[in-house]
């Protein structure tokens, strides 16, 4: 059965938020846009926050109005904000090499994920941490990919703790779509916490199931 189109806009939406941290950035998204983005997608965005911006993005890339491998800079997310940090501060040598040595050093856990952000380098970038460090590397295609694992590792902890906190609170029709969005995540990082992230990933599933039954006005 195919996923119901509000269901396709927010996963879309949640990408273009999220594209300061994708590896191969809009290049990689904007083919999957303009697949999956159609009129009655399109239409569904309309009511989410940021929905109508990618609609227009998405209209831009039919048209050939917008390169497959841009975006309008009036259409980005959060205003671009984002993408900037990283243009305004720069590294110096020592500061390379300080990330150089802890990106050797890294391993795809919780502490490893801690020790990284404590680092003087990469505090510099606060809160934006991920995608200024991501523009930085760009230049550094061996350690551009090894920050790809720090990535991953980060999205498989933030998603693990969405999961946790969803599973503790009544389900909403707005959180089941959101689940549903975001499932194909779920099922790609839980794994990675072996049995006890494939457990997660059960109880997820479950949990929508459950939810769904108790608030079907037939059962």
């Amino acid at each position: 059965m195919k996923p119901k189109a509000n269901i396709i806009a927010q996963k879309l939406v949640n990408l273009y938020r999220q594209e300061h941290v994708i590896l191969g950035g809009w290049a990689v998204l904007n083919p999957m846009f303009l697949e999956q983005g159609t009129d009655e997608v399109l239409n569904a965005m309309a009511d989410l926050p940021t929905g109508k911006m990618l609609a227009t993005h998405i209209m831009n890339l039919r048209s050939g109005k917008t390169p497959m491998n841009s975006i309008d800079r009036n259409l980005l997310p959060y205003g671009g904000l984002m993408a900037e940090s990283a243009i305004t501060k720069p590294l110096t040598d020592e500061e390379l090499n300080q990330l150089r040595n802890a990106l050797d050093k890294f391993t795809p856990t919780q502490q490893g994920l801690i020790d990284l952000q404590n680092i003087d380098v990469v505090k510099k970038f606060g809160d934006q941490w991920l995608v200024g460090i991501k523009t930085i590397l760009s230049d550094y295609p061996d350690y551009a990919e090894k920050w790809r694992i720090v990535n991953q590792t980060w999205r498989a902890y933030h998603l693990w703790d969405m999961a946790t906190q969803i599973i503790s609170q009544p389900l909403t029709e707005r959180t089941r779509a959101q689940i549903q969005a975001d499932m194909p995540e779920y099922e790609t990082f839980l794994p990675m916490f072996a049995d006890a992230g494939n457990k997660l990933l059960d109880k997820l599933r479950a949990f929508m199931k459950d939810s769904k039954q108790n608030t079907n006005p037939e059962n």
